[in-house]
């Protein structure tokens, strides 16, 4: 008897070494007994990702999470687009199949799940929410925020990328006096701003996509003020959940990948 072969996949970017995704699929691959690895590549520029994607093509690869700068690229060379990664003008997760590559965008589910985790009170249907940026993590957040019903308004600093991204996904522009009565706020940005949040709503929620470091000057702040807090981290396990299904075939087992994740940046005590 012949027996299978290991189910490879893995997550692609450029820097990746800081990438904690490895060690959380590869967490929940132990739990659950899998003949399969998760890897981390880093292809140096576009040509070399592209030499990836067609190298799972071939069949060496079931899959790849795919993060920056490379997830509009993999949009582009998929053959099959998911409604969420259209909505997001990228990727975040390639599946290789027989029949060609799928690309879909898991980031959406992501950032609701980390809501849903972190500030469980909170109700985005008919409110007002604020997401700070206009690039990729930015449509991602907008359209799966509109998709649960919110009232989304783009702030950044370059004014024409965030009516271009309003007008993509029927979200609208606001200036800094949107602030006022957000009860989310939302940063995309690959940076922590300075924003003035003595304006904001008691109840709000401030949420930041990045996790290094865990707690950012923007949740700093909005825990000196006493709002709640979502992290990145919290949006990463949750966008990993449902990459780990499409590409191993089972749900990710209940194994708490949180602390690992935790202790790997130093932050155990979070």
């Amino acid at each position: 008897m012949t027996r299978p072969l290991t189910r490879t996949a893995g997550v692609a970017g450029q820097p990746i070494a800081h990438s904690l995704s490895p060690l959380i699929h590869n967490a929940w691959i132990a739990a659950a007994g899998l003949d399969a690895v998760y890897r981390a590549h880093g292809p140096a520029d576009a040509g070399e990702f592209e030499a990836l994607v067609a190298r799972g093509r071939t069949g060496h690869l079931r899959g790849l999470n795919v993060t920056a700068p490379f997830k509009e690229q993999a949009l582009a060379l998929a053959d099959v687009v998911s409604p969420a990664a259209l909505a997001c003008g990228s990727a975040n997760l390639l599946l290789f199949d027989p029949g060609g590559v799928s690309a879909d965008s898991t980031d959406g589910i992501g950032l609701m799940a980390a809501l849903a985790e972190q500030a469980p009170a909170l109700e985005v249907n008919g409110r007002p929410v604020v997401v700070l940026g206009a690039g990729g993590a930015a449509r991602a957040a907008v359209a799966a925020l509109i998709v649960a019903g919110a009232d989304v308004a783009v702030l950044n600093r370059t004014r024409a990328r965030a009516e271009a991204l309003a007008a993509d996904l029927g979200a609208r522009v606001a200036g800094p006096a949107v602030l006022e009565t957000a009860v989310l706020v939302v940063n995309a940005l690959s940076v922590s701003p300075e924003i003035d949040l003595s304006g904001l709503p008691d109840d709000a929620v401030i949420m930041d996509m990045t996790y290094r470091p865990l707690i950012t000057p923007l949740l700093a702040a909005a825990r000196a003020r006493g709002l709640t807090t979502v992290d990145g981290l919290a949006m990463l396990i949750g966008q990993a959940r449902p990459s780990f299904s499409a590409l191993f075939g089972v749900d990710a087992p209940d194994t708490d990948v949180r602390r690992l994740a935790l202790t790997a940046l130093g932050e155990a005590g979070q």
